[in-house]
């Protein structure tokens, strides 16, 4: 039986409700659909993982409100139902010189804790963006209501000129690091 991966590409479309930051060219939303697409292209190539993106195009809007696209992914993972869900972001921050990748989990101790461990350290590794640890926020709608173990990505900062750079650069190293990261959590070998 194949792992269940869904894979959420974080805010909606440019003139939608809930769109995500900008920052040196960069609009998060774009990012995140680029690198879930190639996350969902290598678990797709591995027949140990099936999958499922919350936006399919890189126009398809999720809800009319931030709280109904939230609530929209939300059910969709639940009612797969998945094993691990996985919302990809990119950060900003005022202060242009903040920089690297983190991920969030609800609580600490809990395979979503040792996956984001995993995912984050397989990021840094291949992207060499700096490790600013896994973080808890119980508050996040899609890490509080899923109803399997969910990590949300903060792959890199768009407001650092360098993080925007590997952002633009490299997309595909960004999903290669999640996917590297996934395998050693889950003990596999690569194909």
């Amino acid at each position: 039986m194949p792992i269940r991966i869904f894979i959420d590409p974080g805010h909606n479309p440019t003139g939608n409700p809930n769109t995500g930051a900008e920052g040196n060219g960069l609009r998060e939303q774009d990012v995140n659909f680029t690198v879930s697409v190639y996350l969902a292209d290598l678990l797709r190539a591995d027949g140990r993982f099936s999958v499922r993106l919350s936006r399919n195009t890189p126009t398809e809007s999720l809800g009319t409100s931030n709280a109904t696209s939230l609530a929209t992914r939300v059910n969709m993972a639940n009612s797969w139902p998945a094993d691990y869900f996985i919302s990809i972001h990119c950060n900003s921050n005022v202060n242009p010189a903040i920089n690297g990748s983190e991920v969030y989990v609800y609580q600490q101790n809990t395979q979503a804790y040792w996956l984001a461990q995993h995912v984050l350290n397989g990021i840094v590794e291949r992207v060499g963006t700096k490790d600013n640890g896994v973080r808890l926020n119980p508050s996040l709608y899609v890490l509080r209501r899923t109803s399997m173990p969910a990590i949300l990505v903060e792959l890199a900062y768009l407001s650092n000129t360098a993080d925007a750079q590997k952002l633009r650069d490299d997309p595909y190293g960004f999903a290669q690091g999640i996917y590297n990261g996934m395998l050693s959590y889950f003990g596999l070998s690569p194909v």
